[in-house]
């Protein structure tokens, strides 16, 4: 795997700020096997935040409807199916079933204005990935 290859998956201005929008990727798992690999991006100001979006209480996704991640006050990500709650940059469970448990993070990159996933293999279609500069 190439540690510097970076994938962009929508463009930084796609996802508003203080919102966050999940997307549904295949991984090229251990073993060589495309697997789904659903994530979500939040984007508070000019900062992105990344994870994958399975509840560490019992692996659901978190969004209760599509691209329903934040609390009511827009400031928690939150899981729908039991009310977990999780800080957006650091991904901690503060509250909840899970609490002191953590999201798993993603690494992002913002390349010439793409929000990227690093540090993985896509299964690509036919978009080109973007190199990151080391």
């Amino acid at each position: 795997m190439d540690q510097n290859t970076a994938y962009a998956i929508c463009a930084f201005n796609d996802i508003p700020s203080q919102r966050a929008i999940g997307f549904h990727l295949m991984i090229v798992g251990e073993d060589g096997r495309p697997r789904p690999w659903p994530i979500v991006i939040v984007r508070w100001g000019k900062q992105v935040f990344g994870y994958l979006n399975r509840c560490p209480h019992n692996g659901v996704n978190l969004d209760w409807e599509r691209n329903q991640f934040l609390d009511g006050n827009g400031t928690l990500l939150l899981c729908g199916k039991h009310g977990a709650t999780f800080d957006l940059g650091s991904g901690h469970c503060v509250d909840g079933p899970c609490k002191g448990e953590s999201l798993t993070p993603i690494a992002l990159a913002v390349l010439d204005g793409d929000i990227c996933v690093t540090g993985v293999t896509l299964v690509e279609d036919d978009e080109t990935a973007c190199e990151e500069e080391v």
